[in-house]
Formats: structure tokens, C-alpha cells, sequence
């Protein structure tokens, strides 16, 4: 039965009673539902890209920009992609019941703490049909029932990629509502289902910053806030004495900014050394070869116009401000402390620097307040699948129950487990 004709509160009572199931389901059991997926998105195919062109085709006649129509496009290589990075979540580690050491208490009670699913997330998100595949199997495999509502782009792909992920739990006979798609893109859907704190146990939105202020002002539910600040890159003069670090630096710092200027973990503000300012105009060519448009302070604007390179006057408003395109900012500080100051004003996504200095590097580890910190490495490491998870549902920016990308561990908390034989409190 498919989800089209029910309430967001039918939803919540339906994904209510499929997380009883999961939360004690055998890892062996949870990982054939995910090859079952797999398997159910590839024979799929023919009508799942149907769908999506209905998609694509609507979103062009809209008028939505070219990055948020290629974001929703899928093809035969990309449904296949998704489809292996299913099977490939089958392979984690499953945290569900790991145990800390039990210890004996003085009252003669044994204790210990016990890795749970949270229970029911509602995942709010944009764009990209991709995640409702991710995030159902991230879900899936960490015991927990999901409710997924996507946006109004994308409303014929995620119909048919749910039809296909609850065909692959009906076949393992595993409940269909563990995955719950809302069809309807109302916005008074989504409101529903940010107040369905009876039902849903927490609320992960995707997107925008406007999305997620939306979300964490109307919710009751709690809300897992992440994937919305600024990025910067710190670099110190020590990585510009030596050409080979200089090259090192306009490698990194491109990467950082081109390969995928859309996604939250680019980098948004380049902090410069005014000892380093000798090695910008290398850097800053390396970026407008790849089609960025540079918006740099007095000193760094002086540097690059002495050198030939075209930017344009920075305001106040380039820094502190997520520009998720082929936009940057350069910023000239007077060393680390200057640069730890301009960081922890506007940053609390990922922050990187750049230095030959181990001194400089531990000192920035150390002060630097956001949900990673790098050294000498390309910020968009900052994820769930580079750094060892496998993937992610999001990459959280608060600091409450999870910071960071969040993989299976992420969406489980803990219970305590008590043993006793007969004990009562003194």
C-alpha cells in the first residue's frame, strides 16, 4: 500500500509501529533489506528515470536554476551509484546494541549502557532524489523508521524510488512504513509533521538556511540543526616559504572551491597571512581558471590588481556569508590570533589552516569551535563518507547528541541496562 492517501499523523502512527520492529532486528536481517533495495532500485530503473524526467522537464519549465535542476537529474550511472552506495551501507559496522563495560555499583546493582535508534526521524530536505535513497538506508540499518518529505521539484522521483524501497521490505517481510514518503508538498504537511512530537522523535532538515530556520522556529519535535555556515581556509605564511608548498596551497584551495561549489563544506572565505600575500595571485588564478569570482580586502585586492589578476572590492557582507557558488572572499590577517578571532565570528562549519608551524596547528585545533577543524586538507573531507561512515544523513552544526557528519552511530542514542536481584534503594 502506498503512502498517497494518508494523514501526516497516519504516517507518524504507521512509522511508530515499524520502529518497534526495527529497533530489534538482527544486523544480518537489516543488511538483506538494504541488498533487497539495491536490487529493487535496479530492476526499477526504466521507471524511476521516468519519473524523474517528469521532474526535470517541470523544474525547467518553472524557471528553477541550473544548479537545482542538475542537483535533481538522475541518469542510468547515477541510479546505479545509488544503488552500490546501498549495498555499501549493508557492509557497516552496526552500533545498534553495543554495550559499554557493565560495572558492579557499591548497592550491589550491575550497570552498563546499551547503543539504541533514536525511533522516528522526519528528514526535510531539497533537490536531491538521492536522499531519500541515503537516507532510508542510513535509517534502515541503524533500526530506526524514517519519514521523508521531500521537495515539490521532486515529488514524481521520490513516489517511484519509494515504491521500489517498499517493494524490497515487503519482499524481506520487513514493515513497508519503516520508509514513508509525505507526496503531498504542501508546506501545511511539513508543519504537520514538525509537530508530530507524539510520533516523530526527531526532525533532520537539508537545505537552506531558510528551511532549517523554518524548521527549528515552527517544530515541537526536536531538530537536529547542521549543513548551513561558513568554511574558511587560514593560511599561514610558514606553507608559502617553500614553491612546493605553494603549489600544495593552490591545489588545495581549488579543490576546496571547485569541485562542488554548491555543497556545504566549500570554502567560502580564504584568510590570508599578509606575509603570504606574495602567493595569492597563483592561488587566485587557479580559482577564476575555474570560474570563481573573487571579492578580496584592500591589502589582497592591492596584491592581485599589482599582479594582474582581477577581483573585485570586498564588503562587509562577503564575510560571514555561505555562498554555496563559484564566489569567494579573501580576507588579509596579521597572523593566527587575528585569524582565530575573524573565525570564531562567523564560523561553526568546518575551518582549515594551512601552516609548516606544529605549534600553530595544535593551537588552531584547540581554539578553533566548530564541527571540524582541519589541518593541511581540502575541507570538503568534511564528510560522512570520506571520513569513515560510510555516508550521512547530514552534517549536524549544533552541538547537542551529534556534531558533524552524521552516519549510523549519529542516529542511535543510548539506554541503561540495570541488573539486579532483588535490590531496593537504601
Amino acid at each position: 500500500m502506498t503512502t498517497e492517501a494518508l494523514t501526516v499523523r497516519d504516517l507518524g502512527q504507521r512509522a511508530r509501529a515499524a520502529a518497534r520492529v526495527l529497533r530489534s532486528l538482527p544486523t544480518a536481517r537489516k543488511a538483506a533489506a538494504l541488498h533487497a533495495i539495491a536490487r529493487e532500485l535496479r530492476a526499477h530503473e526504466a521507471a524511476i528515470l521516468a519519473a524523474n524526467a517528469r521532474d526535470v522537464e517541470a523544474a525547467q519549465a518553472a524557471g528553477l536554476p541550473a544548479h537545482m535542476v542538475a542537483r535533481l537529474r538522475l541518469d542510468a550511472a547515477s541510479l546505479a551509484a545509488i544503488a552500490d552506495d546501498v549495498e555499501a551501507v549493508a557492509g557497516l559496522p552496526d552500533p545498534v546494541g553495543e554495550r559499554t563495560p557493565e560495572q558492579t555499583l557499591p548497592s550491589g546493582i550491575r550497570v552498563q549502557q546499551m547503543r539504541v535508534p533514536l525511533g522516528v526521524l522526519g528528514v526535510i530536505y531539497e533537490s536531491r532524489p538521492n536522499v531519500t535513497v541515503d537516507v532510508a538506508a542510513l535509517a534502515l540499518m541503524s533500526g530506526n523508521a524514517v519519514i521523508l518529505r521531500g521537495g515539490k521539484e521532486t515529488v514524481n522521483s521520490n513516489a517511484a524510488l519509494e515504491n521500489a524501497i517498499r517493494s524490497a521490505l515487503a519482499s524481506q517481510d520487513l514493515p513497508e512504513d519503516a520508509v514513508q514518503v509525505i507526496r503531498d508538498p504542501a508546506r501545511e504537511r511539513m508543519l504537520e509533521l514538525l509537530r508530530l512530537d507524539d510520533l516523530v522523535d526527531a526532525i533532520i532538515p537539508r537545505g537552506g538556511a531558510g528551511l532549517h530556520r523554518y524548521c527549528v522556529e515552527n517544530a515541537t519535535v526536536p531538530v537536529i540543526v547542521g549543513g548551513i555556515g561558513v568554511v574558511h581556509i587560514y593560511l599561514d605564511e610558514s606553507f608559502t616559504r617553500d614553491p612546493a608548498d605553494v603549489e600544495r596551497a593552490v591545489a588545495l584551495i581549488r579543490n576546496a572551491k571547485v569541485q562542488k561549489p554548491s555543497a556545504c563544506n566549500a570554502l567560502d572565505t580564504l584568510l590570508i597571512h599578509a606575509g603570504a600575500l606574495s602567493a595569492l595571485p597563483a592561488i587566485t588564478r587557479a580559482l577564476i581558471t575555474g570560474g570563481v569570482t573573487l571579492r578580496a580586502d584592500p591589502p589582497a585586492l592591492a596584491a592581485l590588481q599589482a599582479a594582474g589578476v582581477e577581483a573585485q572590492p570586498a564588503t562587509d557582507a562577503d564575510y560571514g556569508t555561505e555562498f554555496l557558488a563559484l564566489t569567494a572572499s579573501v580576507r588579509t590577517v596579521g597572523g593566527l590570533e587575528e585569524a582565530l578571532d575573524f573565525i570564531a565570528a562567523h564560523g561553526n562549519h568546518t575551518d582549515v589552516i594551512l601552516t609548516r608551524d606544529p605549534a600553530q596547528a595544535e593551537r588552531f585545533v584547540q581554539d578553533v569551535d566548530s564541527a571540524a577543524v582541519m589541518v593541511n586538507a581540502s575541507p570538503r573531507f568534511n564528510d560522512g563518507g570520506q571520513l569513515g561512515l560510510g555516508a550521512e544523513v547530514a552534517i549536524s552544526t549544533q552541538k547537542l547528541h551529534a556534531r558533524g557528519p552524521m552516519g549510523l552511530r549519529e542516529l542511535t542514542t543510548t539506554k541503561w541496562v540495570v541488573v539486579g536481584d532483588g535490590h531496593v534503594r537504601a
